[in-house]
């Protein structure tokens, strides 16, 4: 089962991984509701769709006024959205979410998948965040890196370090970056999951 952004983040809050505050809307009457709850003066506005590269296809716009929100969500709500993931019909766009915004310093990607030559969960990770994670894959690959997680003892504070490590991230940012690790693992598994990434990840 795909999930969507929305659901997804719902199920990291419930894991304790942190993520901004956001509610998804079904109409552009409810994005102002949403907006007006939301404590900030810019909103992120997203197309809800099972497919990435939303923001090059137009599936993310950042809004600073209830006008702009209001024309962004009408323009992406009964659309479909093509994206590089999609055929040429693209997907339908029945919800959008509303998020506050985030400062980013760095993007970074970090994702989780099931290696079946190994049978096991591997993590990810790189430092290009803000490129697509297949193009690193094919011209970069000394950019990713990836612990491969042993079923019977599972997840290992080592092996967050060496993602951690591998990030370049600031050294009062381990214990955090641990705990969200670990909680993502223990998602992973506990849903069952066969693909989890966040690109970008973001840090202040």
């Amino acid at each position: 089962m795909n999930l969507h952004e929305y659901q997804a983040k719902n199920l990291f809050r419930q894991y304790g991984v942190p993520v901004p505050e956001s509610e998804v809307v079904f109409t552009p009457e409810e994005a102002v509701d949403a907006a007006n709850k939301l404590d900030c003066n810019k909103w992120v506005v997203k197309a809800q769709v099972h497919a990435g590269g939303r923001g090059k296809a137009g599936g993310v716009k950042i809004v600073d006024n209830k006008q702009d929100l209001i024309s962004a969500v009408k323009g992406m709500l009964g659309t479909r959205l093509v994206t590089f993931q999609t055929d040429e019909k693209g997907q339908p766009v029945n919800q959008v979410l509303i998020e506050t915004p985030s400062n980013i310093a760095r993007e970074l990607y970090l994702g989780a998948v099931i290696d079946r030559a190994s049978q096991r969960v591997v993590f990810m990770a790189s430092t290009e965040g803000g490129m697509d994670i297949e193009e690193v894959a094919d011209n970069h690959p000394e950019k990713i890196i990836k612990v491969y997680i042993d079923p019977a003892i599972g997840m290992q504070p080592f092996q967050c370090r060496q993602l951690f490590f591998g990030l370049d991230l600031a050294n009062n940012q381990l214990r955090q970056f641990t705990t969200l690790v670990m909680g993502l693992y223990k998602m992973f598994t506990e849903k069952d999951f066969s693909l989890l990434e966040i690109n970008p990840s973001r840090t202040d």
